[in-house]
């Protein structure tokens, strides 16, 4: 129990301060990034992505330099993606297997492609994402200067008609992939990928396998790259944005998906960075291992409500009170970095009104957590698109 405890302990002074240092550190401005002559490729991996894929073009293609090449792998599609990116102008690679399903595969092909002919850096951009203006620039900038991966802010807007539960969606999101990183970026260490708005130096490329049909590819890579030698790091001052699904089912699918992943690459990863840290004195393996180890935020908070009541009965049976003392410690800390991290970064997405329907969020997840002890998640599944 008391293993049990500092575990949880530790995970909320980890959290505690990554939100303590990106309260102190403002995200820097967008700013013009000065490419040289960096070869450049953007790889979009698009499965029945026709309803989306237009405006994620648009909003790339307007970014482009001469020598860039845009490029749309149409993954066993059966709609009309690959037509839509066509009519764009862009370089479209159809692939059909039905064996090999996965995003990670998708991007395999199309670095494959590449091979013949390497860039510089590649960047990675879901298809139903919005890239901010210079995202590109700045993007390929960071990576050349740090010879590591890049990862841009990746954040979730609320569907056209929002639900409560969708505002706390949003917000977990933010402290996944916008607090806890910017902690990380202001002491110096690295972050983990968050699967679109990624950039690679091709010497990093060469260096891993992204053939994979692992449900999240982003946080497997994010291992293989630091067990490798190019950790990622963060790019505060780019946004990707993409949208939660309108339709219950598709949300229910696509947290699923994530949280199961999630899950699977603590059991999976966590001791493989553990066992790179010790054996290389890799320091960025321990501090990915610390990162990837914290759970989904609402499980996080079911662990410290289910521990914690566990330990004060048995405080009040037996008079230990060591266990339930140190219980409280934790949740005190998690509170606060919850609401710290509310009060200057979540207040759009989950206005104070909405701030109860946090309980009905974590009953909402009850279900997929039961669902990994009872039958976990293996392949994976696009979310469908409203």
């Amino acid at each position: 129990m008391i293993g049990l405890i500092g575990v949880l302990l530790g995970w909320s002074v980890w959290t505690g301060a990554e939100t303590s240092f990106a309260l102190i550190s403002n995200c820097p401005e967008p700013r013009r990034a000065t490419r040289a002559g960096e070869r450049v490729a953007i790889l979009i991996p698009a499965h029945n992505e026709e309803t989306g894929l237009g405006i994620t073009l648009s909003d790339v293609t307007t970014q482009l330099r001469s020598g860039d090449r845009l490029i749309v792998v149409a993954d066993n599609c059966t709609d009309a993606t690959a037509d839509i990116a066509r009519q764009h102008g862009v370089i479209v690679l159809e692939r059909e297997d039905l064996t090999h399903q996965g995003k990670g595969y998708a991007l395999d092909y199309g670095l494959r492609y590449l091979a013949d002919e390497p860039p510089d850096v590649v960047i990675v951009i879901d298809a139903d994402c919005r890239v901010e203006k210079d995202a590109i620039a700045i993007l390929t900038e960071t990576a050349i200067e740090q010879n590591r991966p890049a990862q841009a802010t990746y954040l979730m807007k609320k569907p056209a008609q929002p639900s409560a539960k969708d505002s706390v969606s949003a917000f977990a999101f933010t402290v996944k992939n916008l607090v806890r990183p910017l902690g990380l970026w202001r002491l110096g260490l690295p972050c983990l990928l968050t699967g679109t708005g990624m950039a690679f130096p091709w010497a990093a490329i060469q260096a891993v396998n992204f053939a994979s049909g692992h449900l999240v590819e982003d946080m497997k890579l994010s291992v293989d790259l630091t067990i490798a030698g190019y950790p990622p790091v963060y790019c505060p001052a780019v946004r990707v944005i993409g949208t939660l699904p309108q339709q219950s089912s598709a949300a229910q699918s696509q947290r699923t998906r994530w949280e199961h992943g999630h899950l699977q690459s603590i059991l999976m990863y966590v001791p493989a960075l553990i066992k790179s840290a010790i054996e290389t004195f890799n320091v960025a393996a321990i501090v990915l291992a610390i990162e990837l180890s914290v759970p989904p935020l609402s499980l996080f908070v079911m662990s410290w409500m289910g521990v914690s009541a566990i330990a004060i009965l048995w405080g009040i049976l037996t008079g230990f009170w060591t266990a339930g003392i140190l219980a409280i410690v934790a949740g005190v800390c998690l509170i606060t970095t919850v609401l710290a991290a509310w009060s200057k970064f979540g207040r759009e997405d989950l206005p104070l009104r909405e701030l109860l329907a946090i309980p009905l969020y974590i009953l909402w997840k009850i279900p997929v957590y039961l669902r990994f002890l009872i039958r976990p998640q293996k392949a994976w599944i696009r979310t469908a698109r409203d």
